[in-house]
């Protein structure tokens, strides 16, 4: 995708390393100094337990948090909290990756493949390795199905199913953020005062969209392969 002016093109990164890769960059630097604010506003309260009377980034933290603990906890269990830092953490980086595109000069990491292909990757071999972890040799059981003699022919869809799953999260993501990007691109050459409002609020709210799907589903996986219901 071409873009117009970039900010990238004005740093000493600009051709040494890729342009996603900076903006994965940023978006993770933008997150720990947000992080550090939050970890000086809990030294300096009375009591951290207790929230803050007004609007702050560590109010919007705990909402987050606590949502991300009610979601793990309906798909997986009472064990879901155990992959809040994944999840979480998989939540944070993406909605901080997409919303960098809704600023003029910047691109959102994740409209390229690369970088959700490497989370992706990530889920897979997470979700697998706990799946083990739960179950030993007998995690190859889920692959087999409840039918004895098709069980050859149930092993090798349900390899390839995993194996297109990274597949399938990194393309979601990668075409709804390339659209919405793309989009907010030309109404913002074609009228620059107003109508693009519309479009960056309307991406806020993909941006938010995305990284929801991205890390329930990536729940869901979990879910699916430390679940004893098989």
């Amino acid at each position: 995708m071409e873009h117009g002016f970039m900010w990238y093109n004005l740093t000493p990164f600009s051709g040494f390393i890729p342009i996603h890769v900076f903006h994965g960059l940023l978006a993770l630097l933008l997150i720990l100094i947000v992080g550090w604010r939050i970890r000086v506003s809990l030294k300096k309260a009375r009591d951290p337990l207790v929230p803050d009377k007004k609007f702050s980034a560590r109010n919007v933290f705990e909402l987050v948090v606590q949502a991300t603990s009610t979601q793990l906890r309906a798909i997986i269990g009472p064990t879901g909290d155990r992959y809040m830092t994944l999840i979480g953490g998989l939540f944070i980086f993406i909605f901080f990756c997409n919303i960098i595109a809704i600023v003029p000069g910047f691109v959102p990491a994740t409209d390229n493949l690369n970088t959700n292909l490497a989370m992706s990757l990530v889920v897979f071999l997470v979700y697998n390795y706990y799946g083990f972890k739960e179950h030993g040799v007998g995690y190859l059981k889920q692959f087999a199905g409840p039918i004895l003699w098709l069980a050859p022919l149930m092993f090798v869809i349900e390899l390839l199913s995993h194996l297109f799953r990274p597949m399938s999260l990194s393309i979601r993501l990668f075409g709804n953020m390339f659209g919405d990007h793309m989009v907010l691109g030309i109404f913002s050459d074609l009228v620059p005062l107003g109508v693009p409002i519309i479009f960056m609020i309307l991406g806020i709210v993909v941006s938010l969209i995305q990284a929801f799907v991205f890390a329930v589903l990536s729940a869901v996986y979990i879910g699916l392969a430390v679940s004893h219901d098989h």
